[in-house]
Order: structure tokens, then C-alpha cells, then sequence
């Protein structure tokens, strides 16, 4: 019984894989707008969560890369 029902499902994620389509630049006009980021429109809360990003990594700067290490020497 549960062979059928994992077959189905694994074929409708599949089937629901092909429609993905690349996103326009024009159709991310609202994520893009400054309420949408992670710190939102208060500034300061970007820099908390950089401090935080940065205290687990235990590294400074090259924020653009996730690395390895918790810091928990």
C-alpha cells in the first residue's frame, strides 16, 4: 500500500518540477523593495544579524560564502 502512494507522490513532484520557470527581473520589483530584507527598514537590525552570523561562524567578513565552524572552541 505504500509503494502505489509513494510512486504517486514522487511522480507529482516530478510532474511539478518542469513547470518551474526563471523569474523576469521585472517580477521581482516587490522583493526588491527595502521592506523586504532580512532587516526590513531598520538598519540596525542588519548589523545585529551580522554580529550573530558572524559570532557562530567565527570568522570576519567574506559574507557572501557560507563556511564551516560554529566557533564553539
Amino acid at each position: 500500500m505504500f509503494k502505489p502512494i509513494a510512486l504517486l507522490m514522487a511522480a507529482g513532484l516530478l510532474a511539478g518540477c518542469q513547470a518551474i520557470q526563471e523569474v523576469q527581473p521585472w517580477e521581482k520589483s516587490t522583493l526588491a523593495q527595502e521592506t523586504m530584507k532580512a532587516s526590513g527598514p531598520i538598519p540596525a537590525l542588519g548589523s545585529v544579524d551580522q554580529h550573530v552570523y558572524t559570532s557562530k561562524e567565527a570568522v570576519k567578513g567574506g559574507t557572501g560564502i557560507g563556511g564551516g565552524g560554529c566557533g564553539c572552541n
